[in-house]
């Protein structure tokens, strides 16, 4: 197993290969998910590490006095720019593309570590990256709509006031907080846009508070941030 860990050129051929590999299940998941980052995007982010750290590898092993992690502190410090492009602020102040940005990140991480010869590391922070995206998702959309504290982008009709529409909330026992106004209120004559936070004191999830703000005379549109 030492002999392998050598660089050399079956070694790196082995280790550029294990990269497309796990890159391209972590990607797949993404990409079947209509994410920003896909299939593509994640096996050249994969590759592409593990490439520059043989390289290091090489350099250390060829010239003296060189560091043997430089190249792969700068991949490190260097996705932060992609996944950053994969981050979207939507007009109602959404954030997308938080997942996709630390799955690239990740899936670097992979590649450097497989470029090294970290096997083991590799394959089992890969399994372990592809796992968290895809299992735990549904765990992380029960948790989300199980709560009963929600954040949502609402527009009113202007012939309802806002004080009127809080009033009606709490009647059916349900709290608003944080009520942020949007710029464009001033000039748009037909609705008031803001962004408040709702938390139920009875028992219900985030989908019963949409279900229950919907039905509120004079709402508009509602969407859950």
């Amino acid at each position: 197993m030492d002999t392998i860990r050598d660089l050399t050129v079956i070694s790196a051929i082995i280790r550029i290969l294990l990269a497309v590999i796990l890159g391209g299940i972590i990607g797949l998941e993404r990409g079947l998910k209509n994410h920003p980052a896909g299939l593509r995007t994640y096996i050249l982010v994969c590759m592409g590490s593990c490439i520059v750290m043989i390289t290091n590898q090489y350099v250390y092993q060829t010239f003296e006095g060189v560091d043997p992690v430089r190249m792969g502190a700068q991949v490190i410090s260097g996705i932060g720019f992609l996944g950053a492009g994969t981050i979207i602020v939507t007009s109602k102040n959404q954030i997308r593309g938080l997942t996709t940005a630390a799955g690239l990140w990740t899936t670097a991480c992979v590649g450097l570590t497989l470029g090294i010869g970290l096997y083991e590391v590799a394959v089992i922070g890969g399994i372990i990256v592809f796992v968290v995206l895809t299992l735990l998702n549904k765990l992380d959309y029960y948790l989300r709509y199980s709560r009963r504290e929600i954040e949502l982008y609402i527009e009113l009709d202007r012939n309802v006031s806002l004080s009127e529409f809080i009033r009606e909330l709490h009647r059916r026992e349900i709290k608003a907080s944080n009520v942020q106004l949007e710029n464009n209120n001033v000039m748009n004559e037909k609705e008031i846009t803001f962004i408040t936070t709702l938390k139920s004191e009875k028992k219900l999830t985030c989908d019963e508070i949409i279900k229950v703000v919907m039905c509120m005379k004079g709402v508009l549109h509602i969407e859950e941030l």
